[in-house]
């Protein structure tokens, strides 16, 4: 989930921090992705109108290797 994203929603920083129960500061410092802990809590706050997509970000396949007899 974008910063932008919540921010543009809750319509201030102040705002959004007040819904996940953090400071200003916190959400000033997450970055352009916010922490995936705090995404998951901002889609239950919101109903879903704001999604948590996050997918592994290093998603190895599963080898198998097949033994000869």
């Amino acid at each position: 989930m974008k910063k932008a994203d919540a921010i543009k929603y809750f319509k201030t920083v102040s705002k959004l921090a007040q819904a996940v129960g953090v400071t200003r500061m916190s959400v000033t410092q997450w970055g352009e992705e916010i922490p995936q802990r705090r995404a998951f809590e901002i889609e239950r706050i919101t109903n879903g109108e704001l999604k948590a997509d996050f997918t592994p970000v290093n998603q190895q396949s599963v080898q198998t290797h097949s033994v000869s007899q």
